[in-house]
């Protein structure tokens, strides 16, 4: 059994349609500088609700005392966490998972994709490039959202692609929005660039992660250079 810890709610905010980014401070508790690499998740719990896994969404620190999260709506659990008030109490436990094997890609090109809520993993991977960015090759994110106000974190895309780091977001039902961008999934728009020596790092639905892997192996990329946070 794990165990549990209690993290206080200092920040709730809206960070697209359907999906709200949450705070938890765990200053003064085990858990302190327990996030250790991107990609690693938790358990959150409230009484009488089922705890369900949750990726961290901020960056590994050190001495790190808040975590961020990204709760998608529509889930017993994700609801009643998004109505806390602030200075509520949720029970966390430690990070599980190893991550994403960051290391790995030293040297390389890399390539990110991340769909809705998926996102939530891929950014510390993004802040953590950033830290090293000359480490790497290219490094492109496919970012894919149902509509064009889904899109988490679009406050950020300017500085990630003023680090270097290219953003293609396409948008799998654009409706009547008028938008103007790619549509459809991400990994219709690898484009022509060679990719058989990158390394890929990918988050999200199961079905839109059999069509990155289906799509990366016909363009040469060979599994053991495709990475998963869990």
């Amino acid at each position: 059994m794990p165990d549990w810890h209690s993290g206080v709610v200092t920040s709730r905010s809206p960070a697209a349609d359907g999906l709200t980014d949450l705070v938890l401070d765990i200053q003064g508790t085990p858990l302190e500088g327990t996030h250790l690499h991107p990609g690693q998740y938790v358990r959150l719990s409230l009484p009488g609700l089922q705890a369900s896994l949750f990726a961290i969404a901020s960056a590994p620190e050190p001495h790190g005392t808040r975590w961020e999260f990204l709760l998608k709506d529509g889930s017993p659990l994700p609801d009643a966490l998004i109505r806390l008030p602030l200075g509520a109490k949720v029970q966390v436990t430690a990070p599980e998972g190893a991550g994403f094997p960051l290391e790995r890609a030293r040297g390389h090109d890399v390539l990110l994709f991340a769909t809705g809520s998926g996102i939530s993993a891929i950014r510390p991977l993004i802040a953590s490039v950033r830290r090293e960015r000359d480490t790497f090759g290219r490094v492109k994110l496919y970012f894919g959202a149902r509509t064009p106000t889904a899109f988490a974190y679009q406050g950020e895309l300017h500085a990630w692609e003023g680090g270097d780091i290219q953003v293609v977001r396409t948008v799998s039902q654009p409706g009547a929005s008028g938008w103007q961008g790619l549509t459809g999934y991400v990994q219709a728009h690898l484009g022509e660039e060679s990719v058989q020596n990158a390394r890929a790092f990918v988050c999200g639905q199961p079905d839109m992660v059999r069509g990155v892997l289906d799509a990366l192996k016909e363009r040469g990329v060979p599994r053991e250079h495709i990475f998963f946070n869990y």
